[in-house]
């Protein structure tokens, strides 16, 4: 009681923008166990079931070649050539993304029509979220993956589920995670925004806004939502093929393509590739190996945690146009010591900083920011079209990375990271460029941030308007 007499007390001496929002009664709210509880069971089985599947379908990799390879020759009496046992293990870890790329697609157009809650979960995070801290919460789905890669490389560890007689056992335990979700996200309310602006339904919406953040402070929330509400004015959810053809969206829908491609074509995916050739230069026993690789899976927690504290104070751009300028210098860097791993005997060790400081540089930035601002970057009636697409460009690129890279880096050698430089520093350009500041800014104000971009340079504002009729 005296913790809500003094929040309000504090809430009293702020002073409000024109917007509405108070900086000061923003700092003065704290989620409930209830918000925290609901990051928690979409984390689970999202975001940390998606990291656990990756890293463990990497520990038991030279026994399922194994597995191929006895399966092929007791079915054809003939060794399997090594290019296509090279492309069948390439199908086998990439097939997944298929089926991320169809459930998207059925998540997002379900979140229109029944609720977001247990369908699209970065949008679902995104809504639920105060405006001070959403950036936080939205990378709480990166701090949850991250951890499920961490977790898996532990699982995988031939002291623990590593070892060849239980690689059937430890794949099974992906189930685990969504088991998990599937018993605790009934236990939390649908989005606000959805039930308020979708559904019209104000008593659930508020009824859901104190569940999330209590009674005390519930109403600078309502205030935002019942604001865009006005705006839209009673607009539809707009389809994928309707988002394409309107202007209002266009470099919205330009960004976070560019943003989610950028996210799988940076070289994060080779760096894992070359980290047990680095370690094994570096002189580590082959056996000891999954053990300093757990030092890549702690490096992606530290940064998402980092970056998770950081959003909210730098901001988005700082962190995204950071990071990929360093992953850039990490690729120059890696590029060179790769070529002369042999030269000395402490090259392998500069190749092996790279490494890391790579991990580090993508969870700083990219990594943890991406899915904030494809939140952020709509409204209402066309944010769920929006999370089709970037959740479909995202998929389809995982495919395709996973099934040419290898290739690549056959073809290619320590030299793909040339081109993952340039991918680095393009998208950084890009941004830098375009894609405006959205901390502390509600929906409704980055869409205005855009509409000079949608628009050119005559777009006049509501505010600007109302200004020259004065």
């Amino acid at each position: 009681m005296e913790e809500g007499m003094e929040a309000t007390s504090m809430i009293s001496q702020g002073k409000t923008h024109s917007s509405g929002y108070s900086p000061v009664a923003a700092v003065s709210v704290v989620p409930t166990r209830k918000l925290f509880g609901a990051v928690c069971a979409v984390g689970i089985g999202g975001a940390f079931q998606y990291g656990y599947n990756l890293s463990t379908i990497n520990a038991p990799t030279p026994y399922i070649q194994k597995f191929i390879n006895e399966t092929w020759y007791s079915r054809y009496h003939t060794q399997l050539d090594e290019g296509l046992l090279t492309l069948i293990w390439s199908v086998i870890v990439s097939v997944f993304t298929l089926g991320g790329l169809i459930g998207t697609v059925i998540g997002g157009y379900a979140a229109s029509m029944i609720g977001i809650s247990m369908c699209v979960q970065p949008l679902y995070l995104g809504e639920i979220a105060p405006r001070r801290i959403r950036g936080i919460t939205t990378v709480g789905i990166n701090i949850f993956l991250t951890g499920g890669i961490l977790i898996g490389q532990i699982v995988g560890l031939r002291e623990m589920l590593g070892a060849e007689k239980y690689w059937p056992l430890l794949l099974a335990t992906c189930a685990i995670p969504a088991l998990i979700q599937l018993i605790s996200l009934p236990c939390f309310p649908e989005s606000p925004r959805y039930l308020l602006i979708d559904k019209k339904d104000e008593y659930r919406c508020q009824k859901a806004l104190k569940s999330f953040y209590g009674s005390l402070h519930y109403k600078i929330e309502m205030d935002d939502i019942e604001k865009e509400s006005r705006a839209l004015n009673g607009e539809k959810q707009k389809t994928v093929v309707e988002l394409f053809f309107d202007r209002m969206v266009k470099w919205q829908l330009i960004c976070i393509i560019v943003m989610n491609i950028g996210q799988q074509l940076c070289g994060i995916n080779a760096i894992y590739f070359y980290a047990h050739y680095v370690f094994k230069k570096a002189g580590i026993p082959e056996e000891n190996i999954p053990y300093v690789t757990l030092g890549t899976g702690v490096c992606e927690c530290i940064t998402a945690l980092t970056c998770g504290l950081l959003i909210d104070r730098a901001g988005r751009r700082v962190l995204i146009i950071g990071g990929y300028s360093l992953m850039a210098f990490w690729c120059i860097m890696l590029t060179i010591t790769l070529t002369y791993q042999e030269a000395h005997s402490w090259v392998p060790y500069l190749s092996m900083t790279g490494v890391l400081a790579f991990i580090l540089s993508f969870g700083l930035g990219p990594g943890g920011a991406t899915n904030t601002l494809t939140a952020e970057f709509f409204t209402q009636s066309t944010r769920a079209g929006a999370f089709i697409v970037a959740g479909s460009v995202n998929w389809t690129s995982f495919f395709v990375v996973g099934m040419v890279f290898p290739f690549i880096v056959n073809g290619l050698n320590q030299f793909c990271f040339l081109f993952f430089m340039a991918v680095c520093l393009a998208i950084a350009i890009f941004i830098y460029c375009v894609v405006p500041e959205t901390k502390n800014k509600s929906f409704l104000d980055i869409k205005e941030d855009f509409q000079k971009l949608n628009y050119g340079q005559w777009y006049k504002s509501p505010q600007d308007l109302a200004e020259a009729e004065m």
